[in-house]
């Protein structure tokens, strides 16, 4: 009895170390994520303005959104490394989660809109697109998101929601990428100007949507509005 006893504790530190492995790991590889999409997300943003591309500014701040919920994730797997074993302190992961999606989700709003209003007037009154190098940078940008990809993406994801969370954002980041190298390129042939700045409006809906969508799940988490 006293054996299996054994066996039994054994098996669960054994499984306790395991999962507490896999949280540092997928802690590390988020942060790694973390910093080399923020300065893609940095570059894109520069280059669009100086380029004059709306595809690859909206590219540049939906990138920002997603380096907030990335940078999310990886303070949640900080936070519940060093507070796990504290008996002087303790915390909600997913308050604080909350508290700061809602933050960011107010702040991408304004951005989405005031991207909209932007493309909107560079649809009424065209400017000159520098379409080479905003496409590089563009493919720069697929480029990374799809490393990014390949480094979250773990055989333990699937039992892990938070890593599960950042890989899928870093696949609709990818996506976006793809459509805005998809624009500036047809832009750039067809000398289709427009394409440019319907690509901006799509994205600031896009952001828009996913905006409003964190700040109501947020905000619901935060005053524990659930149902009876």
């Amino acid at each position: 009895m006293t054996i299996h006893h054994n066996t039994k504790h054994s098996q669960g530190l054994n499984s306790q170390k395991g999962s507490t492995d896999h949280s540092h790991t997928f802690e590390t590889k988020t942060l790694i994520v973390v910093i080399i999409t923020a300065v893609t997300m940095v570059a894109e943003i520069f280059f669009g303005y100086w380029t004059n591309s709306m595809a690859l500014l909206a590219d540049g701040w939906h990138m920002a959104s997603h380096v907030l919920a990335l940078g999310l994730s990886w303070i949640a797997y900080v936070f519940a490394r060093k507070y796990a074993n504290s008996k002087k302190y303790s915390f909600s992961k997913e308050k604080l989660l909350s508290l700061s999606g809602f933050a960011s989700a107010i702040f991408l709003l304004v951005v989405a809109v005031f991207m909209a209003i932007q493309s909107v007037e560079r649809l009424i009154s065209p400017v000159s697109i520098k379409f080479g190098e905003a496409i590089i940078v563009a493919v720069i940008g697929l480029i990374v998101n799809v490393l990014s990809a390949f480094i979250l993406h773990h055989k333990y994801e699937h039992s892990d929601h938070n890593i599960r969370s950042a890989y899928l954002h870093v696949l609709a980041d990818g996506l976006t990428s793809f459509t805005a190298i998809i624009a500036l390129t047809a832009g750039m042939y067809y000398n289709l100007f427009y394409l440019d700045s319907l690509s901006g409006i799509i994205s600031s809906v896009v952001i828009t949507k996913w905006a409003i969508e964190l700040i109501k799940n947020s905000g619901r988490t935060l005053i524990e509005f659930n149902k009876k």
